[in-house]
Order: structure tokens, then sequence, then C-alpha cells
């Protein structure tokens, strides 16, 4: 039996007896303990199970490029970032693009706009396209309902691709959902939002109007947070592969 079928069986038995992701937290235990961390492994991990709540901060600030994979510098690097998130809070107060009343989801987005040059300029999400097309493909009919209501242009596409689900999803849920993101797949957000259509086809498809619809979308129960991410995160495999990494 070779390694990588030995901990497959492994991490089968370990989901039947209740424990599953002890294999995976192991495997993420050891690439955290390299010297220089392998960001491309860490990516894959990522995008293939859900990060364990106490490495997940970690993890996200080294892809997101926060901290560098040497751990010896992370505290020093991590002063230096503390004052530059000051430094640009500061900018944007004094050139008036945020104040003290600014929802924080906001102030994240036009700092990332000033760091990389594109404020104040509109972002543009292919995303709504990327939409439409694997609705169309899972439920043709749902989305000719859309499209009679006039409601696939009024969907909530900031609350979905622009915030990436926060407000809509509770914190556990969008945290599955922002392990992909940060990894390096923001696809994953087309998928999460087609499951909520398909998951609420009945509740939608008896809503006539785009008002009512948007409505909906925009507070949907919390309650089937859970299955509809992991929903979500079959369908993304099932229509982009599964991830994996050059050795």
């Amino acid at each position: 039996m070779t390694e990588d079928s030995q901990r497959n069986f492994r991490s089968v038995y370990y989901e039947k007896v209740g424990f599953r992701g002890v294999e995976e937290k192991k495997s993420l235990e050891i690439l955290l303990k390299d010297d220089r961390l392998d960001t491309e492994k860490l990516c894959t991990f990522s995008q293939r199970f859900p990060l364990p709540s106490m490495y997940r901060a970690l993890v996200w600030k080294v892809l997101l490029g926060i901290l560098p994979p040497h751990h010896e510098s992370h505290a020093k690097v991590m002063t230096y970032r503390k004052d530059q998130y000051s430094d640009v809070l500061h900018a944007l107060k004094v050139i008036r693009f945020v104040s003290d009343a600014t929802p924080q989801v906001e102030v994240y987005l036009r700092m990332y706009q000033l760091e990389s040059g594109k404020l104040p300029r509109s972002p543009s999400f292919p995303l709504p396209k990327a939409f439409e097309q694997y609705l169309n493909l899972e439920d043709s009919r749902l989305l000719s309902h859309l499209k009679t209501c006039s409601a696939v242009s009024k969907l909530p596409y900031d609350l979905w691709f622009k915030r990436c689900f926060a407000g809509c999803l509770p914190e556990s849920s969008l945290q599955r959902v922002w392990d992909k993101v940060v990894s390096g797949s923001c696809k994953i957000l087309v998928f999460v939002a087609v499951e909520i259509l398909l998951t609420f086809k009945i509740k939608v498809m008896a809503l006539n109007s785009a008002e009512k619809i948007t409505k909906f979308l925009e507070n949907i129960p919390q309650d089937s947070s859970d299955a509809i991410v992991s929903k979500a995160i079959d369908l993304w495999h099932k229509h982009c592969g599964t991830p994996v990494h050059s050795a």
C-alpha cells in the first residue's frame, strides 16, 4: 500500500469513527513546522480541507503576504504591518474616503484600493457572468424565472462578491468560504451564490418580483448555511476539479 493510499484509508477511518479532520490537522502542523513555510502547499491544503480554527489566522496571513514564509521574521513584520495599517487608515480619513461611521468592510476595501492604486476607481466584477453560466448548468428553469422577473441584474452581487458573503453567512460558515478565497480561489463565491439559489429554489420560484427576490436573498435563513457551503464546495470541485500542488 502506497503512502497516499494509507493516508486516505486513515482519513476515511477517522471520519467514520467521528474524528473527521484528524489526519488533515496533523498534515497542516507538519507544514507549519518548516523553517520556511511552503505557500504553495498551504494554498493547496486550504483549498482541499477546512482550516483548523487555531491555525486559520496564521495561514491566512502567510497566504495573503501579510507575514513572510520565515518564522523568525513574523514578530517584527507584524509590528511593521500595524504601523502600515494605521498610516493607510489615517490617509483615507484625511482624503475623506472613510470616516468613523464607515462600515468596517468598506474601510478594508478602500485600504486595499489605495494600496493597489485603484482608488477611487469602482471595481468591476466578472463573477456575476460566471454565476449566471453555472446556474444555467445546474438549473436552467430557475435562471429563466429570474430573467422573467428581471431579477438577474438586481441580485445582491455586492453582498456576495464585493463583501464575499460577510453579513450574509454566519462566521462559522463564512470562514470555510474565505479559506478558499484567501488561498486564491475567488470562484468559490460563484458556487456559494449558485447553491443559495438552489437551496431556496421553492421560495424564490414563488416570488414574482425582482425586489422581493433580492430582499429575500439579502436575508436568507442562517440555519442552512453550513449545508449550503458544503454543497457549494462540492459544486466547485465538480466544475473546477480538485486542486493539487506540484511535488
